[in-house]
């Protein structure tokens, strides 16, 4: 059974907060397997080669769902802008007209 962390998002009104389950963990496990397959190709896996770039545009949708999914939460986009280190209006110039 997953452990789940006690730390809240600091700074957020209570409708947006929410338990932080593992984040770091996760994601720290999916650089790990990235990395791994980029290994892997680098030693002659030429065939997985073509599925390793294709990773790129599954993280590229992963985080348009995942702003899509802040906005709805109710996250402005200046929150969103300030978590990535870009301005409210990249932000929404990015992700905006998906949203």
């Amino acid at each position: 059974m997953p452990t789940v962390k006690p730390t809240l998002t600091p700074n957020v009104p209570r409708q947006k907060r929410r338990d932080i389950v593992e984040n770091d963990e996760f994601a720290a496990f999916a650089r790990r397997i990235i990395r791994a397959h980029g290994r892997r190709v680098a030693t002659g896996d030429v065939e997985a080669l073509r599925d390793l770039v294709a990773l790129s545009a599954v993280i590229d949708e992963a985080i348009t769902d995942a702003v899509v999914g802040l906005r709805a939460f109710g996250y402005s986009w200046a929150e969103i802008g300030q978590r990535l280190g870009i301005s409210r209006q990249a932000a929404q110039q990015r992700w905006g007209d998906r949203s």
